[in-house]
């Protein structure tokens, strides 16, 4: 999340990280989810409030990034119409 506050994606994270909400609701490329760690039952819960839900979704505020995730692919959800 604080990545792509830095670099004027636009990602709301409105809670600033405290997992308080979804606004900074990403969807990780497959062939990336299963190298990160697994979401906590708290993301998890987190996560049924956010829009445009897939099997690959992530909070981006709990996903602390390290040199083995270079390269990384997401996408932010499509908005509501």
């Amino acid at each position: 999340m604080v990545v792509a506050k830095n670099n004027d994606i636009d990602i709301e994270g409105a809670c600033g990280g405290a997992m308080a909400c979804s606004t900074c609701h990403l969807i990780i490329d497959p062939a990336w989810y299963g190298k990160l760690p697994k979401p906590s039952v708290d993301e998890t819960d987190m996560l049924d409030l956010a829009t445009g839900l897939t099997r690959t979704s992530r909070l981006g505020c709990q996903i602390v990034l390290t040199e083995a995730m270079d390269g990384l692919e997401v996408r932010l959800p499509s908005p509501l119409k």
